[in-house]
């Protein structure tokens, strides 16, 4: 046993009293974000960070099991827990078998073979049955599966599932929550036959934790994979412990006397641990410390969904699901405190709070020692919405793809909006303490056919229930609870990555082009000058004024390369220029329209004109927050834009100043060929260099 740390006791116990956070044994302090723009400490933050970055990259996926349809019990009345199957992982048994497990939080454990199909190895639901309880709350039932490292040779594996009714009966391993309405489980299995398809064997239970909310239980239960034999993390169970609901208005995941809102790692084969029935790890951070428990790895914690280790650098990784803005990403070591509920992430929490936002970190903020998220988005409620309303995010950790199949991916950390079914990356080397936290980037997804998708089209539902999993290469699944399927990420592909051909054109002069209203327009050397505002032409809503260029032929797949300068005052908010390309006639084309807003529908995107108002077609829109890609014009320089329209797919993709990803991205196929122009609606601007590369048509 390690020396008591009392200093560390007393300075937690004076922080809680005082309404602050109490210190941890932190290796180095983690730094906090940048500087949000100056406000009161008093008033929340309306946009806290920015919204991930859509990427050009997408990964392929291709269907491979179907699981059977099960049934919460009791019986749901929350919509969300009426899913096809609550499968919500994919692991492989480490014995050499090439075995993949699957847990279902309605009380089944699957295995799959090399045929890919799903068979029952154990069925939780029967052996605790009546007490299994898994119908209320999102976090209830058998929530996760891990399988000891020497699983081949002493045949145990691990679960967690929750109980109410007689099971709340049973003494639990450390004091409840008061007035627990169900409690979580860790059992120890030991199968008789490690090789066996089917479970038979024995389980004892090592411990139980009882839970006043229906929500936040433990989740994950995980060996670290990267861990040598032999070494003080071989064999270990680190468990992710929610803060049981009652984070939000209590101080409970900022104490070190409980479980709750903790990552907790013990050693299962032990018996020096709280109720003899398991381990504590000599080198855990409180071990041997008094009036703490010696199982707390980390702290601060609401709802730690989903860890994993880097296989590269073993840095381990957690996803974080927040309250009312936050979902994060931690880099995770023994010791560390991640605020909850003083923190949101990088924000103050104030617990009872009516407008249920997050706040600016005081000036003294590091002295309370908090570790902040390496990578995290925010999720704001949609306009109109109750402030305090769910507003249908979540994140679900994943891990840094260090595989083979996917050359793209590797050295990036992938992970979910669980809800929605965005995947989303980031950069592992940017993932530092102590550095800016790494930009997110939202993936696009392919289906088997090439063709693009989102997995709430793949599942057929709007709340997808979307989480990653990993085999034993390291290789990526995705597993869904809406229609109870996984799926291999089997590749990659870039977005409007076409040969768009070989015929070049460039315009030399007025001769090149054929202006709406020639008096508008003048022409110099390379540069096409729109010197007069346009006016609202009759007929379909669409742009005041353009000029098409006429040099050429027709061309079907193109890429276009300008640079182009707003010349209306950068005071007018709404100012705009067009790159047009697929024209066929005045009422028959594409734009891209690059403006300084991006908060009305006609403003920055994708457009459509096709004989009636132009319709609005870029990935980027979101009609509920009326809001669109980032400005893409917001000052009086000259900047770069390029623009790709792969005819056959039907993909486009706009990019500004260079940028490897692109700002704005639609898929259409209204039109497979044409010319290619520059304009605006009712502002004036100039475009220069204007350089076209295409496929001819009928060539």
């Amino acid at each position: 046993m390690s020396k008591p740390r009392r200093w560390l006791v007393a300075v937690a116990a004076l922080a809680l009293a005082a309404g602050l956070a109490p210190a941890t044994a932190q290796a180095e302090p983690a730094a906090a974000p940048a500087a949000a723009p100056a406000q009161a400490a008093d008033e929340p933050i309306q946009d806290p960070l920015p919204d991930p970055v859509q990427s050009g990259l997408g990964i392929t996926v291709e269907e491979f099991a179907q699981f059977p349809k099960t049934e919460p019990v009791p019986p749901p009345t929350d919509p969300r827990l009426m899913r096809h199957a609550r499968i919500n992982y994919l692991g492989e048994v480490p014995d050499g078998s090439g075995r993949l497990y699957v847990p279902d939080l309605n009380g089944r454990l699957y295995l799959l073979g090399r045929d890919d199909t799903p068979h029952l190895y154990l069925d939780l639901g029967t052996v605790f049955a009546p007490d299994f309880f898994s119908g209320r709350g999102l976090g209830t039932g058998s929530g996760f599966a891990a399988f000891h490292p020497d699983f081949a040779r002493n045949g145990k594996l691990y679960t967690v599932h929750s109980e109410n009714g007689a099971g709340l009966t049973k003494p639990t391993t450390w004091p409840s929550q008061p007035d627990p309405i169900l409690a979580s489980i860790v059992t120890e299995w030991t199968a008789d036959d490690p090789a066996a398809d089917t479970f038979s064997g024995t389980r004892r239970e090592i411990l139980r934790v009882g839970e006043r909310g229906q929500i936040h239980a433990i989740q994950q239960i995980d060996f670290n994979p990267t861990a040598r034999r032999g070494g003080r993390d071989y064999g270990v169970l680190y468990l992710a412990s929610g803060d049981g609901g009652q984070g939000a208005s209590t101080t409970g995941p900022q104490e070190l006397d409980n479980p709750y809102g903790k990552l907790l790692r013990i050693d299962p084969l032990g018996s020096d641990g709280t109720g003899g029935q398991f381990g504590i790890p000599p080198d855990n951070p409180f071990a041997g410390d008094d009036g703490v428990l010696d199982e707390i790895y980390a702290i601060g914690m609401r709802d730690p969904h989903r860890f994993s280790w880097d296989p590269a650098t073993r840095r381990m990784y957690l996803g974080h699901i927040g309250e009312h803005r936050i979902e994060a990403v931690y880099e995770v070591r023994p010791g560390d405190n991640y605020g909850w509920s003083d923190r949101e992430g990088p924000f103050v929490y104030k617990r009872g709070d009516p407008e249920c936002g997050v706040y600016p970190l005081p000036p003294d903020d590091e002295q309370f020692g908090y570790t902040y998220p390496v990578a995290a988005f925010d999720h704001n409620p949609p306009p109109g919405h109750p402030l305090c309303s769910d507003s249908g995010h979540a994140i679900s950790g994943g891990f840094v793809y260090r595989g083979h199949d996917v050359p793209e991916l590797r050295g990036k950390y992938v992970f979910t909006d669980l809800v929605d079914g965005r995947v989303f990356y980031t950069e592992a080397d940017e993932m530092r303490r102590g550095r800016p936290m790494a930009t997110i980037h939202e993936l696009m997804v392919y289906d088997a056919t090439g063709e693009r998708t989102t997995f709430r089209e793949l599942v057929g539902d709007d709340r997808v229930d979307l989480r990653f999993g990993s085999d034993g290469d390291g290789e990526l699944y995705l597993l869904a609870k809406a229609n109870g399927k996984a799926w291999r990420v089997t590749g990659s592909k870039r977005f409007a990555d076409c040969e768009v051909g070989h015929t070049r054109v460039t315009a030399h002069g007025a001769r090149d082009w054929a202006p709406k209203t020639p008096a508008k327009w003048r022409f110099r050397g390379d540069e096409i000058v729109l010197a007069e505002e346009g006016v609202a032409p009759p007929g379909p809503r669409r742009p005041f004024e353009y000029a098409v260029l006429t040099e050429g032929p027709e061309l079907g797949s193109v890429r276009i390369d300008t640079k182009v300068r707003l010349d209306t005052p950068v005071e007018v908010t709404n100012r705009d220029v067009i790159i047009v390309f697929g024209f066929r006639s005045d009422t028959q084309y594409y734009y891209a329209h690059l403006s300084t807003d991006n908060t009305i529908y006609p403003h920055n995107g994708i457009f459509v004109v096709d004989d009636a108002d132009r319709l609005r077609i870029d990935d980027q829109w979101d009609p509920v927050a009326s809001r669109g890609a980032p400005p893409a014009v917001t000052d009086a320089r000259w900047h770069d834009v390029r623009v790709v329209h792969c005819a056959d797919s039907g993909e486009i993709a706009v990019y500004v100043d260079g940028a490897d990803e692109p700002l704005i991205t639609a898929v259409d196929r209204t039109f497979a060929a044409g010319r290619t122009g520059f304009g605006s609606f009712d502002n004036i601007g100039r475009a220069r260099g204007f350089r076209v590369t295409g496929t001819a048509v009928g060539s």
